[in-house]
């Protein structure tokens, strides 16, 4: 099995559970989508950290997870704090998808106006 994106994952007073894990595994390893026209395996790599902000409080936003991809040429970053570490992790999934679509469709349009010219130059020849 080839993958594009390495994930890696930090956990900090809050125990990372195998369920936890494979939550955090399924919801960024579906970003791979955006990422593929990086041929070369673990080009990208993902660092997810998830924890509690504090020991001793149990209620509020007590949660926090971040995100930071790497890729050549560029990195992105997300962060949320809520009241579930599951939200929080949604949250940052949702900004850092977000994110890589508009990265995509930038640099597809960079590469439109490009041909666009080339086109242009061919036909005045």
């Amino acid at each position: 099995l080839f993958f594009i994106m390495r994930i890696i994952i930090k956990s900090s007073v809050i125990e990372l559970t195998p369920g936890l894990k494979q939550y955090i595994e399924e919801k960024f390893g579906g970003l791979e989508k955006f990422l593929e026209h990086w041929e070369q395996e673990n080009a990208v790599e993902a660092k997810v950290e998830i924890a509690r902000t504090t020991k001793h409080h149990y209620k509020g936003d007590v949660f926090y997870a971040e995100v930071n991809i790497a890729f050549p040429g560029n990195h992105l970053r997300a962060e949320a704090t809520t009241g579930d570490i599951y939200n929080s992790i949604d949250e940052i999934h949702d900004e850092i998808k977000r994110q890589l679509r508009k990265y995509r469709t930038g640099r597809m349009e960079s590469i439109r106006k490009g041909a666009r010219k080339i086109k242009e130059w061919i036909k005045g020849i």
